[in-house]
């Protein structure tokens, strides 16, 4: 159960839902879910250790029980950032252990290049580095593992659109007919969620939560994550003495082990764990037990640190 949670007002339009478990006087870990669009479930608290961590999850704007649900405006990647400290000011923490998977790496990493006197460490899984190259990999270069999955992706766009992926979908995803945006969210998740784990089973997603991831990952990508294409490398030394436990699976084609072992090579205090047996979603049990693994660390980093 949560000890504390609510509605955080950050902008005149977005209110951040956020939520605090476990041990309020323990050591606090901050939890940054992926997507963007995702929000955080309740199975993320099986990472935790109950009675050592006090765990401060929040759902990104527009995502999850955040309001309002699947909004774009004012939504990009330097307000993130500051919802972030603003989150931090608001519980009056003073530092915290960063924990982000996917596009909550990257945010976890802009985080801290921005406010690295608030990280004590960082738990990262899943790398990605909000590049264009990755974002072209998602739309074009999966399709070299998972060709069923992308054919029934791209099936709905013409024949002449389909070099422009992207910006088809991000057009007809901010249409005004339900069913249709509806249909193409679901052919988004769809497509993502079929790739995300070690074997290949299509999964199917409906429903608000679906369009809200679509639209916003659409809306991010389409504007290469609000960032400077390889800025995350580039600034990386302002965190670099931070330990940083990366977690990757050796068979994530959503977020190739590439972008992981070019950030441990630059990154002076990380570890970099390949999970032989792992692709990117975080539930499997492999990549799971890892990131567990990773988590307790946090205790021996900040008996250290102490």
């Amino acid at each position: 159960m949560a000890f504390n949670k609510g509605h955080l007002e950050v902008s005149n339009i977005h209110k951040m839902y956020y939520e605090e478990f476990g041990n309020p006087a323990g050591i606090p870990v901050l939890f940054l879910h992926g997507g963007p669009g995702a929000g955080f479930s309740s199975f993320h608290r099986k990472l935790f250790n109950v009675k050592k961590h006090r765990v401060i999850f929040f759902d990104q704007r527009g995502s999850g029980r955040s309001l309002p649900q699947a909004e774009l405006r004012d939504n990009n990647t330097s307000e993130l950032v500051k919802d972030i400290e603003k989150l931090r000011e608001f519980l009056n923490i003073d530092q915290w252990y960063i924990f982000g998977g996917s596009w909550g790496s990257t945010l976890a990493i802009l985080y801290g290049i921005k406010h690295p006197s608030r990280a004590l460490g960082f738990i990262l899984r899943g790398i990605f580095l909000g590049t264009k190259n990755e974002i072209n990999w998602f739309l074009y270069g999966m399709k070299s593992f998972f060709p069923e999955a992308h054919n029934n992706f791209i099936r709905k766009i013409p024949q002449k659109e389909r070099n422009n992926i992207l910006e088809w979908f991000n057009k007809n995803l901010n249409l005004h007919n339900s069913k249709n945006v509806n249909d193409l969210a679901s052919i988004w998740n769809s497509y993502e969620s079929s790739c995300s784990t070690l074997k290949y089973l299509e999964r199917k997603m409906s429903g608000e939560q679906s369009i809200a991831i679509a639209k916003i990952e659409a809306h991010y990508f389409i504007n290469n994550c609000f960032i400077e294409d390889g800025y995350i490398l580039k600034n990386i030394k302002k965190i670099s003495k931070k330990p940083c436990h990366i977690i990757q699976g050796r068979h994530d084609v959503i977020c190739p082990p590439v972008c992981a072992y070019k950030l441990s090579k630059i990154w002076e205090n990380s570890d970099l764990k390949i999970v032989e047996n792992g692709a990117h979603s975080g539930f499997e049990d492999s990549m799971f037990s890892e990131i567990s693994k990773s988590i307790n660390h946090i205790i021996i980093d900040s008996l250290r640190q102490n």
